[in-house]
Parts: C-alpha cells; structure tokens; sequence
C-alpha cells in the first residue's frame, strides 16, 4: 500500500508549497480497484483497431513467449490510446494466474499511465514485488503529460526511498516537473543529482536544466548551462530562446538565432515564431527576411501560427504589399491572421483596402471577434464615412458584442472622431459599466472644434465618479485645454498631475509645453522643456510651435537648429512649423536649407510641408521658386491652390491670380472663402470693377457660400478704388454692415486715395466709434487733411491721439546681410556703419537725379520747409537699408528690403530709378505687396 498511501499524503499536504487537491478520478480508482476490476476485465476483449491478433487464443503459449506477447500489446495499448484493450490484457493475467516479470509489470504502469488512469497506475506500483527506474519512469512521464508536475516530485523523493537510482530519462521527467511546478529548488537538486550519475552530458538532460532555468528566470544558469553542454538540439536552443522570449529581450533572441543559424540546425516552427515576434519587437526586417526564408526552407510557410507572426513582422515593418502575399499564402486563414492583414492595412493607411478585407473575411463565412471589431472601428473612425460607423456599430450588435466594454470604448472614439459626438454620448450612456477608457475616449472628442468646451466638464464628471486619470486622460484634457485657449482650467490641471505623479512623464509634460506655449505663457513652456527627463521630436516641435505662433520667429529657428544638434530628426510638422517662422521673418536662406532638408528627407511630398515652402518663398520675394515648388508638389488641395494665389496677390501679379482660379476650377477644386478672398483682392487692385462684380455675386449663386465681412470689405474696396463712391455707400446699406471697422477702414483707404475729405472723414468719426485704439485710422485722416492742406485739422486729429493715448507704430525696414537682420530707422545714426550709409546714400541720390529724379516734397505731410522735407525724404528707412546693402552685398545678388508700413510714392519712383542705375534688381516688401524694382520698372505697375 506503499504508492497508495503516498497518493492520500499528496492530497492532505505537502512541505512548503500549498495543497493541490489531487485529481479525482485517481482516487476513485485506486479506492474501488480490488472490488470491481477483476469482474470487469474478464470480460473485456482488445481493441481490433490495435492491429495485434484477438485475445482468444487458439494454442496455449507458454512461458516467457507469453509474457513477451503481453508486453507487445500493452505497449500497443499506451501509443495507440486503447485503455479497454490494456484492461482485457490485465485482466486475462489475473484471471490465468499468470505470474509477470519485471518487463510486463512496467508495460501494465505504462499503459495505465499513458491513458491517464493514474489510480490503475499506483495500484500496479504498489503491487509489483520489485521496481526499478523504469517503472517509476513511466509513472512520472504519465503525471507530466496531463500537467501534474507536483506530485511527480513527492514520487521522486519515494523512488529514491526505495533505493533506485535515476537514469538519464527519468531526471529529463523530473526535470520537466520542475519546470512545470516552477520549482527551481527541486531543480537545482536534480541538477546535481545529474552531475551525481554521471548524465549530465545527455543532450536531453541539459536540454531539460536549460528549459528549467529559462521558465523560472535565471537566464545566466540557463545560459550557462547551454554553453557547457557538448552537443546541442533544436529543443535546447528552443529552450533558450523561450527564455529570453519570456524576458522580453529580443535583442538576445537574435544573437542566439544568429548563432542557430551559423550551426546548421534545423529550426522548429517555435523557433522561427520567436525570432519572427523579436523581429517585430525591433522592426528588424534584415533577420525578419532571414527567417523568413527558413519559414520556406522548412515547410512551416502554412502554418497558421507561422504565418501570422510573418503577418505581423511585415506589418510593424510597414510592407503592406508583402504582408498581403503572405497574407494570401495561408491556405484557411483563421480569424487572427484576418485581423492582422486588417490592423497592418489600416496602420500602413490603406484604410479602403482594411474595409473591403473585413467585406470579404464576412463573405468568406469567418465570423469576426472582439480584436476584430475594435479593427474595423478604428477603420471606420478613419474612413470618415458616418454610414459605414452606423454599419460597423450595427454588425457588432448583431453578432451580440454591445455589452462588451473594450467594443463600447472603440465605438465611442470612432464616433468622436467622425464628429458625431451625440452617437458617442448615446453608446456611452448605454454603458452598463464604465472604465478610465471609457472615459479617454470621450475626452478624445473634445479636442476640436465645437466640442472643445465639453472637456472640462467630462473631466470633471469623471473625477466624480471617482475614476483615476491616467496619461492618457490628462493628455486629452490638456489638448482641450490648449484649443480653448482656457489657461485657468489648464493650471488646475496641472496641479492634479503633479498629484498623481506624472509630472514627469514625457507625453504630459509635452501637452503642459504645448498648453503654456499656445496661451503666451513662454517662459513657462521653457521651464518645462528644461525639467523633461527626454526631450523627443513632440516636446521640441511644441515648443518650436509656441515661438511661430508668438510670432518669435527668430527663437523657433534657433530652437529647430539646437534640436538638430542634439541628433533629433524633424517631422512633416516640425519642418512646416519653421519654414512659416521663416515666412514670418522673411528668413530666405533659413527657408532654403529648410527645403533642401525636406526634400532630402523625403518630407518634401507632404502637401503640408510643400504648401510651406510656397508659402515661404512667396513671403521671402521669391515668386518664381513659389510658382516652380507649386508646380511641383505631389497632390494639392484647396489650401495648397489658395496659398499659390495669394503668393501671386502679395507680387502683385493680378492676371496670374485671376489664372490659376480658372486652373483650379478646372482640375474640379472647390474654392472657398480664402480663395475668393484673393479673386476679389485681384480684381481691387487691377480696376476689375465688372469682374469683382460677377465673381462676389457667383459667391451665393453658383458656390453657395455667404459673404463675409472680409468679402464685403474686398468689394468696397474694389468700388471705391475706382471712384464709384455713391455705389459704395448704397453697397453698405443693402449688405447691413454698417457696424463692422473693416468696412469703415476700407472707406477711409479709398478716401485717402482719391482725396474725398468729407467721406473720408465721416468714415473716421464711425471708426473712432467702434476702435478708438487704431493709430493707422487717425493718421489716415491726418493724411487727408494734410493733402488738402487743412493743417489745424491735422493738428485737431494729432491731438485726439495723444488724448486717446494711441501711439504710431515707428516705421522701420530691414534687411538680412549674411545671416543677421540689420534694422534701419528714418534719419537713423546708430548704425555702426552709418557714415558709409549716408555717403552710398548721397551718391544714389545724385546718380538718380542726373537719371531724371524729381523729389516729391508734397508728400511729405508736415507743415515744414522745403528744405526739411527733402531732408525727410532722402533719409527714408528703406533707402537707408538701400545704401546698407548695396556696400554689403555682391552686385550680382537681389536685394530684398522689408517694410512694416506702407512704401511712399516717391520712394517708390526713387527705387524704380536706382534699379535702372545701378542694374541691380530690388525687391521691396512693405505692409501692402511685393514691389520688384528692375531696369527702372516696378512689377506693381506703380499701383503702390
């Protein structure tokens, strides 16, 4: 009763791990062996199926001839599965009286044990007059195969208790049991029991000390293991990697799968999906390629397991091409592998190509799953299409997932991001439970838009329910937070994250420089740039961001080059971001190695970088280059085609504007209020007064978009450029846009330019009215008085300025000489060069008069002499800028000059006169367009 005792002892208890109840079908048969299993087996005849002859013998075998018989058939009985076969053949032993040797005593454990009969198993033990390792053995191999590593190692302990020493295949068992028990103490025993008999060189024992070592986590053992042993098989390399798998290092799964290879072994398919998942982990395709390649050498291309882990490493590496063919070479897909074609379509953009997979997975009668579904979902948000996420919500509910938490969840960021907020609130409310997810994509709706404003509030309904933000909780809020510009709620956030500990973390800390940056709070974004542990593309681009948006320009192209310094490759954005600082700037040369970064980066394809480079162009005087990257660009849209007409407005080049309208039309673009802002401006500026007509009224009538104030305000200015004052007035009066300053401001411009004094002025009286803080608006009516020569009005206006307290902006131009901005200010005599300034200057001013020059003194408009006003005029900012570059810079090279107002007419004719002299060509920016000075010709056709 020896194995049967120890059996009960299994149950009740074991030294110094916890009990595990025993199965119990062992117990039910070694309780109820002795009574029933003589009278069942008598009756019992093996399985035909067995291929050995029936149990009916027609000729008495005798002697060891029976026994050896017995043996055969029980061993048939263990590997081809017939436990009723293996009860008739010990029940034709008891019945005969038939006396086993040692061998048939094993065969009878063996087969009992390899059918999991453990009960019949220990009976037999017990039974036997002697056992040796391999009756053990057997046991111990049965228990392993069902999972019941504990309790074969109470047996061990009894085997040795009976005097019998392990052999190499019993400690691969034992071994094996510890590795399923997770009991590296045992282990370590066997280890050296190993060493002990003299097996430790086996193949299979270390193998099995490998595997050990591996699962429990003592890879140094394991490896250390692996490298003494003499030779090695596919299962100990296995075991190693399964090891290092388990660890997560697929660095050093790669290493040993290099050595693998260089050995010549035959990889398993477990081998090969390792090395295929380590591959994914570090987007290596190099080995992914390689294994790849032993996926065909051993026929494991099939395999379903196989061939999803090569779905995946194709994926991650982002060849959506290759992983659809192999994708297509797996006879029966299963549902994983559709969902992995389907994720790796979706991730690589080929959102289509995702949707119609998922048609044909239904079609093809593969009945989704969860994962699945939360695909599709994603697909869908992508799609933009709100029929198809009605659809995609409709099937989940049909295959009975609604009550699902991670679909609800999926549902809810789908909706947000098509913008259908009340179809995620619904799915939200309908929600029996809720989790921080749940919540996060709620909060994902209410970065944009509309829905900006409803952040807040979600985030606190979520603190209230007592839910516990996460990064990705506060991220969103943050992003809400920045788009409402709502700096207050901002603050309280971060308090809470400094609560919650994430002060730290890189993805916050990125949202809180973005927060500060956006609001104007700079200096702030800066101290949290410095406190970031890692400082990625994200937190560099935010704060390059927050300089452009401030308009420091200069410190966001500062900021682009410290962060290319420290190894950090800009994005799409990033670079948009600084070549518009350089449009702000007029940073011609910066904007230039800008484009020659994007282009070899590969980045100059984006429509958002190209349409920067347009633009940057155009706002540096480069017309051309503009037009020829427009020319250029991969796709455009509508954004793109109003950045190239408003760079032709800005050169003035009215035809080209009215041109590429009609261009755009054609390739089926839809303009919108941008684009007929610049038609109308066009048409102003040429005296188009019919064309502006028929294109504000084709606004409504043909494009179906209501006029705005800006597109009212073009009109007026178009009507009043051309004199037709009454039209004017009757234009304010039918469009109701007397209360509006732009309007009035546009009046007052018209005004100024034909002299009327009286509208002139009723139209400075509304704007004083409606913005008093504006000096252009008083020193345009200033203007008027002065050309008029109603000099006590002048002084009446100047004195209601000072009295308002509104300042005029100081005139200034500037101009950029080897890198650094040179400012210049009327009459100016700070420059370090000025004395060289003012003699260039005094010899322009001779040479352009000898060329014809007249000075235009009456439009200085200050009551002093002549004399004062011809010093006033020859010592204009942007003629000083003029003589500055022209002893700084090479002839041949074009000078580019940069006003904040508006050029005067005789500087104008001055520019036009000095080009032709000194054949040089001028490019002039100031408040209004692009004035290009060559061979004494202006391209505003002295519209200035």
């Amino acid at each position: 009763m020896l194995i049967q005792s120890l059996v009960f002892r299994c149950l009740s208890t074991r030294k110094n791990r916890l009990v595990i109840e025993f199965p119990r079908r062992l117990l039910f048969a070694s309780f109820q062996f002795v009574s029933s299993f003589t009278a069942h087996v008598a009756t019992e005849e093996i399985n035909p199926s067995l291929k050995v002859p029936l149990f009916k013998e027609k000729t008495k075998l005798e002697g060891s001839k029976r026994l050896k018989l017995y043996s055969k058939i029980l061993h048939d009985c263990a590997s081809k599965g017939s436990l009723s076969s293996a009860k008739a053949v010990h029940g034709k032993i008891i019945k005969n009286g038939i006396d086993p040797d040692l061998h048939l005593w094993n065969s009878l454990v063996n087969a009992y044990a390899k059918r999991g009969v453990f009960g019949y198993a220990c009976k037999v033990l017990d039974r036997m007059p002697e056992r040796d390792v391999v009756s053990w053995a057997a046991l111990f191999s049965g228990l392993v195969n069902e999972g019941y590593g504990y309790y074969v190692l109470d047996l061990y302990c009894s085997m040795k208790k009976d005097g019998v020493l392990p052999n190499g295949h019993c400690l691969v068992t034992a071994l094996k049991a510890c590795s399923l028990s997770l009991d590296l103490f045992f282990g370590t025993l066997l280890h050296g029991e190993g060493v002990k008999v003299g097996v430790l060189l086996d193949v299979f024992v270390g193998s099995s000390l490998v595997d050990l070592y591996a699962k429990c986590g003592q890879m140094e053992l394991a490896e250390r293991v692996f490298l003494f042993m003499d030779k090695k098989n596919v299962v100990s390399w296995n075991a190693l990697l399964n090891g290092y798998a388990l660890k997560g290092d697929a660095g050093k799964i790669l290493n040993l799968f290099q050595g693998m290879t260089e050995s010549e072994l035959r990889c398993s398919k477990f081998t090969l999906s390792n090395v295929l998942k380590s591959c994914t982990y570090l987007v290596n395709l190099t080995w992914g390629l390689i294994a790849h390649s032993l996926v065909i050498k051993t026929g494991c291309e099939h395999d379903e397991f196989v061939g999803c882990c090569l779905l995946d490493m194709y994926s991650k590496c982002g060849l959506a091409e290759d992983t659809l063919k192999v994708f297509k070479r797996i006879q029966e897909p299963n549902i994983v592998a559709w969902s992995a074609m389907i994720d790796c379509l979706d991730e690589q953009g080929q959102i289509q190509e995702a949707a119609e997979l998922f048609s044909l997975m239904r079609c093809k009668g593969v009945s989704p799953n969860q994962h699945t579904f939360a695909s599709i979902a994603g697909v869908a948000a992508n799609l933009g299409d709100r029929l198809y996420c009605e659809g995609v919500h409709a099937c989940i509910f049909k295959h009975g997932f609604e009550s699902e938490i991670i679909l609800s969840n999926a549902l809810i960021a789908m909706y947000m991001k098509i913008r259908s907020v009340q179809n995620g609130w619904r799915v939200f409310k309908e929600m029996s439970s809720w989790n921080s997810a749940s919540w996060n994509s709620l909060l994902s709706g209410s970065h944009n838009g509309k829905t900006c404003d409803r952040g807040p509030s979600i985030f606190h309904k979520m603190l209230a329910e007592g839910f516990k933000p996460d990064i990705c909780t506060f991220t969103s809020i943050l992003r809400s937070c920045s788009n409402l510009l709502n700096i207050k709620f901002g603050h309280q956030v971060h308090a809470h994250i400094i609560k919650n500990g994430l002060k730290d973390n890189n993805l916050v800390g990125t949202s809180l420089i973005d927060l500060y940056a956006k609001n104007g709070f700079l200096a702030d974004a800066e101290l949290l740039f410095t406190q970031l542990i890692e400082r990625d593309l994200f937190s560099w681009t935010a704060l390059i961001a927050g300089y452009a948006q401030s308009d420091c320009s200069e410190k966001a192209i500062k900021c682009f080059n410290h962060m290319q310094r420290q190894g950090v490759t800009p994005n799409n954005f990033t670079l948009a971001t600084c070549l518009s600082s350089c449009s702000n700037m007029a940073m011609l040369e910066n904007g230039q190695l800008l484009h020659s970064m994007a282009i070899k980066a590969g980045n100059s394809g984006d429509m958002f970088v190209s349409s920067s480079i347009v633009d940057m162009y155009a706002n540096c005087g480069c017309i051309e280059e503009a037009e020829a990257a427009f020319q250029g660009m991969v796709s455009t849209d509508t954004v793109s085609w109003n950045t190239m007409l408003f760079g032709y407005l800005q050169h003035r080049q009215g035809l080209k504007v009215l041109e590429t309208f009609r261009m755009m039309l054609d390739k089926g673009l839809e303009p919108d209020e941008v684009t007929f802002i610049a038609v109308l401006s066009a048409c102003s500026y040429m005296g188009f007064v019919n064309e502006g007509k028929e294109y504000f009224d084709s606004l409504t009538n043909v494009f179906g978009i209501v006029p705005t104030i800006k597109h009212c305000a073009c009109m007026i200015d178009i009507l009043g450029r051309a004199g037709k004052f009454n039209e004017v007035e009757s234009f304010i009066k039918d469009m109701k846009v007397t209360s509006n300053p732009l309007i009035w401001e546009t009046v007052l411009g018209a005004c100024r330019m034909h002299g009327n004094d009286k509208l002139g002025e009723s139209a400075a009286e509304k704007l004083f009215e409606l913005n008093p803080g504006i000096a252009s608006h008083y020193i345009l009516l200033a203007n008027i008085f002065a050309a008029k020569g109603r000099w006590e009005d002048v002084r009446r206006v100047r004195a209601l300025m000072t009295h308002c307290g509104v300042k005029k902006e100081p005139g200034c131009s500037w101009v950029m000489v080897n890198g650094q901005v040179h400012i210049f200010r009327s009459t100016d005599g700070f420059h370090p060069k000025h004395g060289e300034i003012y003699i260039k200057l005094k010899e322009l001013v001779e040479k352009s008069i000898l060329a014809g020059y007249v000075p235009k003194t009456d439009h200085i408009l200050n009551d002093v002499s002549d004399d004062e006003k011809l010093e006033q005029l020859f010592h204009h900012n942007e003629r000083l800028a003029l003589a500055f570059a022209l002893i700084s810079i090479n002839p041949v090279k074009t000078i580019r000059i940069f006003k904040n107002l508006h050029i005067c007419e005789d500087c104008h004719d001055f520019m036009k006169l000095v080009s032709g002299v000194i054949k040089q060509e001028i490019v002039v920016r100031d408040a209004n367009c692009f004035h290009h000075f060559k061979s004494g010709i202006c391209s505003c056709q002295d519209y200035c």
